[in-house]
């Protein structure tokens, strides 16, 4: 079975337009610029709640005695 020739021209012709188009990087996605996934007052908020509960359970240590 054999191709027909003008399937083998498509399938040269998507081959070349796949040849040229390499190397080269839409601008959109080589400069992303600052999105963060988390916003900067949930981050800080995340680091109180951590900080703060940290410092609480050494403070409680502390003044038990050292026995939970």
């Amino acid at each position: 079975m054999t191709t027909s020739r003008r399937l083998a021209e498509r399938k040269v012709v998507r081959f070349d337009k796949n040849i040229t188009k390499r190397g080269t990087v839409p601008e959109t996605t080589a400069k992303k610029g600052n999105n963060y996934p988390v916003g900067p007052i949930l981050l800080g908020f995340f680091v109180f709640v951590v900080i703060g509960s940290s410092l609480f359970q050494i403070i409680r240590t502390a003044t038990s005695g050292g026995m939970a």
